[in-house]
C-alpha cells in the first residue's frame, strides 16, 4: 500500500492531474493547484457543459447543469440591465436553503459584484447591522424570513432594492421571479480571482460579528483540495467515495448556505463532482434526513458531529434503507468517540468516515483525517491540503517542535484576505500571510494535527491549564449524557473552577456525583468538574454547530432568533 508522501507525489508531481506550481500572490509566493480555474464564473461555465443530468433537488423541484448556468447568465443579465448592477455592489441573501439562494449568488458574483451571506439565524438588529456593515445596496429575502426585515425598508439609505422570493410580494419589492430568465451568454465583465466572492460572517460567539472576505481563488482552491483528498483516500486503500455502479454521486446539504461548510464545502465540491444537490426542507431533523437518504439514494452526506448523533441514536435508524451511503464527513465541532464509533456501527459507509478541519477564514477545510488514518487516530483532525503550509507557532509565530502545545497557524491561497471593513481585525489574525487560528494543538511526527481547545476556551484553574474540548469528549463518552458544555467560572482562590452543563439522554437519572466519577476514572483530578448543572434542553449552538458557551456564561450578545425557525 502506498504512503501517504508517495500519493502525493504522484498526484501532485509536473504533469498529474493536481500538478502544484508555486506563484506570487501580493508579493509572496504561494503554493497552489496549476489546473484551476480562475473564477468561480469559469466554474458555472464549466459545469452547465453536463446538460440535463440532474444539478439540484428541492422538493418536487429539480434543476439540471445546462439549466442552472442558463439561469445563473440570465438572473446576471437581469441584475445589470434591469437594476443596475455594478461590479464590486454587495448583494446580501437572506433565505432558508434553496436553489434561488445559489441563483442569486452565483449570478450577482458572475458579475463582478460581491454576494454577502446573511445568517438565517439572526435578530432584526444584527441584520440591520450585518447590511449596514457590508454596505449592501440589494438584498434577496425570501417570505419565511421576511418580517425580520420588514421594518428595514426604506430605512438604510444604501439598501436600493429588495429581491423578494415566494408569492404575493410586498409593496416596495421586487419580486424574484424577475431574475428567473435564462440567456446563453455569459457576462464578460472581468473578474480577477483574488477579489471578493462572498463575505461570510463569523459566527459572533464572543462579541460582534466580522464579514469575513472569500475569494474566487480560495473558493475554488479549497474545492480542488476537497476532491485530492478524496481521491488520494482511495489510493491509500480507503474506500471509494463514488457512488455503487458508477452511478450520479448524491450530495446531502443539511448545512446552511450561509456557513462556509455548507456552501464553500458542500455546494461548490458537489457541482465540481457532477453530484446531484438534494435540499433537505426545513429545519433539521434526523427523520427527514434518513427519509430522504432513502428516496434521492444519497451517496454523501457532509454533516456536523450534532447532526450525525442525532441520526445514528435515533430509535429508528435501523428501519431506513442507508445503504447508497458512501461517504460521511463532518467537522465544524469535535466529534466524540462514542458517536463515530455508533456511526460506524449503524452506518453502511465502514472506513469511508472523514474529519475535517477548517474555518471561514480557510474558506472551509484545511486539513483531512479520514479512512484508515481517522481509524487509528480518531482524535487528530489529519493533515493539511498540501497546498497549505501549517504549524503549531508560538505567539511570535515561530514553530515549537512536534508534541508541543502551540497555537495552529496556516499560509496558503485558502487564507482570508482579511475581513471587510476591520483592518484592526484583520492585522491580528493574518500575520505576513499566516492565519492564527487561535485554536491551540499539537503535531505529531507523523505530521497529524491535534486540537487541544481554542486559545480563549482554556481554563486556568489553580496555574494548571484545562481544555475544555478534552473533557467534553470524556463527558460525550457516557451513555447517558446526550450533550456536554464545559466552561470556567471565576474563583476568588483557584482563579477558575471548571464546570460541567449536561443534557441527559431521555429516561436518565443520572446525578452530579456519577458525572464527576466518570471524569475522574479518566482524567487527572484537576480536570474533574466541580459544578455539574444539568439542562431539560438541548445545548445552544450556532448555525455551524458550534456550541454558544457565552450563553452559559453569561457574556457577550446572544443575536440569533431560533423561533421563527422551528
Amino acid at each position: 500500500m502506498p504512503s501517504y508522501e508517495q500519493v502525493v507525489a504522484q498526484l501532485t508531481g509536473p504533469g498529474a492531474p493536481f500538478e502544484i506550481v508555486t506563484e506570487t500572490v501580493d508579493g509572496r509566493p504561494m503554493k497552489n493547484w496549476k489546473n484551476r480555474e480562475r473564477s468561480m464564473r469559469e466554474k458555472i461555465r464549466n459545469i452547465g457543459l453536463r446538460g440535463d443530468q440532474t444539478c439540484m433537488v428541492h422538493g418536487e423541484r429539480r434543476i439540471s447543469y445546462g439549466e442552472l448556468t442558463r439561469t445563473v447568465w440570465g438572473a446576471a443579465a437581469a441584475l445589470r440591465d434591469e437594476h443596475g448592477l455594478r461590479s464590486g455592489d454587495r448583494v446580501a441573501i437572506l433565505a432558508m436553503n434553496s436553489p434561488d439562494w445559489l441563483i442569486s449568488l452565483f449570478g450577482a458574483t458572475a458579475q463582478g459584484a460581491v454576494a454577502v451571506g446573511m445568517n438565517g439565524w439572526w435578530a432584526p438588529e444584527e441584520i440591520e447591522y450585518g447590511l449596514t456593515d457590508s454596505g449592501s445596496r440589494f438584498l434577496v429575502v425570501d417570505e419565511r424570513l421576511w418580517p425580520r426585515v420588514a421594518g428595514l425598508a426604506g430605512k438604510l439609505p444604501h439598501l436600493e432594492k429588495i429581491f423578494y422570493v415566494g408569492a404575493s410580494p410586498p409593496p416596495g419589492t421586487v419580486p424574484f421571479s424577475e431574475l428567473l430568465v435564462q440567456s446563453e451568454t455569459e457576462p464578460a465583465e472581468p473578474i480577477d480571482e483574488g477579489q471578493p466572492w462572498v463575505l461570510l460572517y463569523t459566527s459572533g460567539t464572543t462579541g460582534r460579528p466580522k464579514g469575513c472576505i472569500t475569494t474566487h481563488r480560495g473558493t475554488v482552491s479549497q474545492v480542488i483540495g476537497i476532491v485530492f483528498a478524496s481521491l488520494a483516500g482511495a489510493l491509500m486503500g480507503g474506500s471509494s467515495p463514488l457512488a455503487a455502479g458508477g452511478g450520479q454521486p448524491c450530495n446531502l446539504l443539511t448545512t446552511p448556505l450561509f456557513h462556509v461548510g455548507g456552501l464553500h464545502s458542500v455546494v461548490c465540491t458537489a457541482l465540481t463532482a457532477g453530484s446531484k444537490l438534494v435540499f433537505l426542507e426545513g429545519k433539521f431533523d434526523p427523520v427527514k434526513v434518513m427519509q430522504t437518504i432513502e428516496r434521492e439514494r444519497v451517496t454523501i452526506w457532509g454533516s456536523v458531529p450534532t447532526m450525525l448523533h442525532r441520526v445514528v441514536h435515533h430509535p429508528d435508524v435501523a428501519k431506513h434503507d442507508l445503504s447508497s451511503l458512501v461517504a460521511v464527513s463532518f467537522g465544524a465541532a469535535p466529534i466524540s468517540r462514542e458517536t463515530l464509533a455508533r456511526a460506524r456501527e449503524v452506518l453502511p459507509v465502514k472506513e469511508n468516515f472523514t474529519n475535517a478541519y477548517g474555518l471561514t477564514e480557510t474558506h472551509g477545510v484545511a486539513t483531512v483525517n479520514g479512512g484508515k488514518d481517522l481509524m487509528g487516530r480518531n482524535s487528530s483532525i489529519g493533515r493539511p491540503l498540501p497546498i497549505l503550509d501549517m504549524q503549531i507557532g508560538d505567539p511570535q509565530g515561530r514553530p515549537v517542535k512536534d508534541g508541543e502545545l502551540g497555537e495552529i497557524q496556516i499560509y496558503g491561497p485558502t487564507v482570508t484576505p482579511g475581513y471587510w471593513n476591520r483592518p484592526d481585525a484583520t492585522a491580528e489574525t493574518v500575520v505576513d500571510g499566516w492565519l492564527r487560528t487561535g485554536d491551540l494543538g499539537t503535531r505529531d511526527e507523523e505530521g497529524f494535527f491535534f486540537i487541544a481547545d481554542r486559545a480563549k476556551d482554556m481554563i486556568i484553574r489553580g496555574g494548571e491549564n484545562v481544555y475544555c474540548t478534552e473533557i467534553e469528549n470524556v463527558l460525550a463518552d457516557h451513555p447517558e449524557i446526550d450533550e456536554a458544555c464545559v466552561i470556567g467560572v471565576p474563583d476568588a482562590e483557584l482563579g477558575e473552577r471548571v464546570k460541567a452543563i449536561v443534557y441527559r439522554v431521555p429516561g436518565s437519572q443520572l446525578d452530579a456525583d456519577a458525572v464527576k466519577r466518570h471524569v475522574a476514572a479518566r482524567m487527572a483530578a484537576f480536570k474533574v468538574p466541580e459544578l455539574v448543572e444539568f439542562t431539560d434542553k438541548p445545548l445552544p449552538r450556532n448555525p455551524a454547530g458550534k456550541l454558544l458557551k457565552n450563553v452559559f456564561r453569561g457574556t457577550g450578545a446572544v443575536p440569533f432568533q431560533t423561533d421563527d425557525l422551528d
